[in-house]
């Protein structure tokens, strides 16, 4: 198939947030945080049509500076509510994107409160999914702490069956390693995404497995200290 560029990446960046308000044009390490995410797909060695989808005034106002490289995409006020989900903005992103006649292989979703993640995640990813020739990519990072070790409390906070019997007594580096997922990246070929409207559990899905210093997920003010703390580490 004929596409120029290939791949559409979509940026998502709505006004509200009620844990860390502002979030996406609060500034970290220097930059506003979408700033990062934007300079890493901008910088990535993938042939990209970045776009950045938001309702906030603010966001627009941060990313005028890179509008030689990226589009900006105004989302309805249907699709900025806490009740929209990040499929229905996905789509209405690509709907805007291809109206005009372009074709893509595939999209790949940026959220921007993953700014940890590299340009050399994103071609990482990308190499996956395309030696794999997979119908989606998902990053994932390996769990701090093992899931074998967590259970629920019922009311009265009681522990008598809290883990397993065949893991009491094991080390913690005895244990299998699990993955979780990190929220920073999220590849599927067009064909796919529009069938099935989802980047999980299909057949040829992989997962691409990052760094627990790239995988900070900023979704309250302590996510948004720690991840400048490791700004500040980074050489």
């Amino acid at each position: 198939m004929n596409c120029d560029p290939c791949y559409l990446a979509v940026i998502p960046a709505r006004a509200g947030s009620k844990r860390l308000p502002g979030k996406n044009y609060r500034v970290m390490s220097g930059k506003p945080l979408i700033a990062w995410t934007i300079e890493s797909a901008i910088a990535a060695n993938v042939d990209l049509d970045i776009v950045v989808t938001t309702d906030d005034a603010n966001v627009k106002s941060v990313i005028q500076p890179y509008s030689e490289h990226i589009n900006l995409i105004d989302r309805p006020t249907e699709l900025a509510s806490d009740s929209a989900s990040s499929m229905d903005v996905l789509f209405h992103a690509i709907e805007k994107a291809t109206r005009t006649g372009k074709h893509y292989q595939g999209v790949i979703l940026l959220q921007p409160t993953s700014p940890l993640r590299t340009k050399e995640d994103i071609e990482g990813a990308f190499r996956l999914f395309e030696e794999k020739n997979a119908t989606s990519v998902v990053s994932v990072t390996e769990c701090e702490h093992s899931p074998l070790w967590s259970n629920t409390l019922n009311e009265n906070k009681s522990m008598s069956a809290f883990i397993r019997d065949d893991f009491i007594g094991i080390r913690s580096q005895d244990l299998p390693s699990y993955f979780r997922l990190n929220g920073a990246i999220y590849i599927a070929n067009m064909s796919t995404i529009e069938t099935e409207k989802t980047f999980f559990n299909l057949p040829d899905s992989y997962a691409y497995i990052m760094e627990r210093s790239h995988s900070i997920d900023i979704d309250e003010k302590l996510d948004f200290e720690f991840a400048e703390f490791l700004f500040s580490k980074r050489v």
